[in-house]
C-alpha cells in the first residue's frame, strides 16, 4: 500500500482512470518525448556519478555479465514456450518484446529503492542499456530463419509493413526505411537515440564526478520525481487506450503475459544468488528481466518483422505487463530480493 500511495504511482493510476472514462486529457507527443529523454538523461547522470565514486570492481563486472546473460536467456526461453501458442513470427516478436527492457519500469524501481533508502549500484543503468538490444537481434535472426522456409511471401509482407508506432522516445527508425540485413538492425539498435543518450549521460557523469553531481543536482535530482510523475500520467493514458485490444487475445497468452515476467524475475534472482550479487542490484535485475519493451522494440519490429501482429506484442506489453509491474511487480521483486539476499552475503 505504501508503494501504491507514492505520488508518481498515483498519477499513473489517475492516467488509467482518465483514459478509461474517455477524458480528453492528452499529453502532447513532443512533451512526452521530452519527458522520456529527460528521464534517461537524468538516470544516466546518476549512474555515472555513482560509478565515478565507486569505480569498477568485480561486483560490477558480475552484475553486468549477468545482465547480458539474462538478455540472451529470457528471449530464448520465451520463444520456446510461445512457439507452441502462436506463429513463429509472433513468437519471435513477443520474445523480443519481453526479452528487452522497459526504461520507465527500471526508473520507477530506482525511485522505490531510493525512497526506502536501499542501496544499489550506479552501474545498473549500464546493465539496462546492455539488455535492450540483444533481444531485437535475436528476433531478427529468428525471423530470417523462418523466412528461408517460406521466402515467397516476404516481399509482399515487407511492402505492406505498417508505419512505426508513435514513440515517446528518440531514435526510433522511420518505418519507410526497411533495413537490408542484420547489420543494419544491429547498427540501429546500438545507435538508438534514447540508448545513446543514456550512455552519453553516464559518461558525462563519470568524467565530471562529484563536481558535476553538485552542479547538476537541481536538474537530475530535484526535478526527477516530478518529471517521472508527469511521464507516468502519460503512460497511464496510453495503457488505458491499449486495454480494449486485449479483449480478443487468447486466455493462454494473457496468462503468459502475467506469469512469464514472474518466472523471468525468479530466474534472475536464482542466478543473482549463485553469483552473490548484492540485494539492490539483484532486485533491479529482477525488475529488468520481468519488464517488457513497449516503445523501442515494437517500433523496430514493425518494419523488421512485419509478419508479426503489432497489436499482439504491443497490447500485451503495454496493456497488461507494464501496469502490473508498475503497480505490484516492482515492490514484490525488490522486497523479495531484500528478503532472500539482504543478509545472505
Amino acid at each position: 500500500m505504501n508503494s501504491l500511495l507514492d505520488p508518481a504511482i498515483l498519477f499513473f493510476v489517475f492516467g488509467i482512470f482518465a483514459g478509461l472514462i474517455r477524458s480528453n486529457l492528452e499529453i502532447p507527443a513532443q512533451i512526452a518525448r521530452f519527458l522520456s529523454l529527460y528521464l534517461l538523461m537524468a538516470l544516466g547522470l546518476k549512474g555515472g556519478f555513482a560509478l565515478a565514486h565507486s569505480g569498477m570492481n568485480w561486483d560490477i563486472a558480475r552484475s553486468l555479465g549477468l545482465a547480458v546473460a539474462l538478455a540472451l536467456i529470457v528471449p530464448t526461453l520465451s520463444y520456446l514456450v510461445l512457439r507452441k501458442l502462436v506463429s513463429g513470427f509472433d513468437a519471435a516478436a513477443l520474445a523480443a518484446t519481453y526479452g528487452s527492457v522497459s526504461a520507465v519500469t527500471f526508473i520507477t524501481a530506482t525511485q522505490y529503492l531510493e525512497k526506502h533508502e536501499l542501496s544499489y549500484g550506479g552501474h545498473m543503468s549500464a546493465a539496462m542499456a546492455l539488455m535492450e538490444s540483444p533481444a531485437i537481434v535475436f528476433a531478427v535472426l529468428l525471423a530470417n530463419t523462418l523466412r528461408q522456409a517460406a521466402p515467397a511471401s516476404i516481399n509482399t509482407l515487407r511492402q505492406a509493413a505498417p508505419a512505426s508506432i508513435e514513440s515517446a522516445q528518440a531514435g526510433a527508425a522511420p518505418a519507410n526505411t526497411a533495413p537490408s540485413g542484420i547489420g543494419k538492425i544491429v547498427h540501429e539498435s546500438l545507435t538508438d537515440g534514447a540508448q545513446l543518450l543514456l550512455i552519453g549521460a553516464m559518461l558525462v557523469g563519470i568524467l565530471s564526478g562529484d563536481t558535476g553531481k553538485a552542479a547538476m543536482q537541481p536538474f537530475s535530482g530535484d526535478l526527477f520525481k516530478g518529471m517521472l510523475a508527469f511521464f507516468l500520467l502519460d503512460m497511464g493514458l496510453k495503457t488505458a487506450r491499449s486495454l480494449p485490444e486485449l479483449r480478443d487475445k487468447s486466455p493462454l497468452l494473457l496468462a503468459w503475459a502475467v506469469l512469464a515476467p514472474v518466472c523471468h524475475a525468479a530466474l534472475a534472482l536464482g542466478l543473482a544468488w549463485l553469483l552473490k550479487i548484492p540485494a539492490g542490484d539483484a532486485g533491479l535485475l529482477m525488475v529488468l528481466a520481468a519488464s517488457a519493451s513497449y516503445i523501442a522494440v515494437p517500433a523496430v519490429l514493425r518494419y523488421a518483422v512485419p509478419e508479426a501482429s503489432p497489436s499482439l506484442y504491443f497490447s500485451l506489453s503495454l496493456g497488461l505487463t507494464f501496469p502490473i509491474n508498475i503497480l505490484f511487480g516492482i515492490p514484490f521483486y525488490l522486497q523479495t530480493a531484500q528478503s532472500v539476499l539482504g543478509g545472505a552475503h
